[in-house]
């Protein structure tokens, strides 16, 4: 089962996952007008090589979240010709207060 980006993302965007996918199967987009990243369940090989990388924890097995699953699957399409964003630094303070850092 390929990984999926949660709820937790919404508003952040690292970006730092999108550097380390040996598939290039992270892509930026958004979401509830807000800014998101998706994983495309059809690019991803479910190596985990992004999980370390989110500063929130917002990268999850898909079976975790299937209704993030239904989600990242639905945006990928679209998402996958965006632009790749400039990485944040990953100790910039999340800017959605629910959101803790996990490392």
């Amino acid at each position: 089962m390929p990984h999926v980006i949660t709820e937790k993302c919404l508003g952040e965007r690292y970006g730092a996952c999108i550097q380390v996918c040996p598939t290039e199967a992270i892509h930026p987009t958004s979401y509830k007008g807000q800014e998101f990243m998706v994983i495309d369940p059809e690019t991803c090989i479910d190596c985990g090589v992004c999980l370390p990388e989110c500063p929130i924890g917002a990268i999850v097995i898909g079976d975790d979240s299937p209704q993030w699953t239904k989600i990242n699957a639905e945006l990928a399409p679209q998402a996958k010709n965006n632009p790749k964003p400039a990485p944040r630094p990953s100790n910039d303070p999340p800017r959605n207060p629910k959101n803790k850092f996990v490392k």
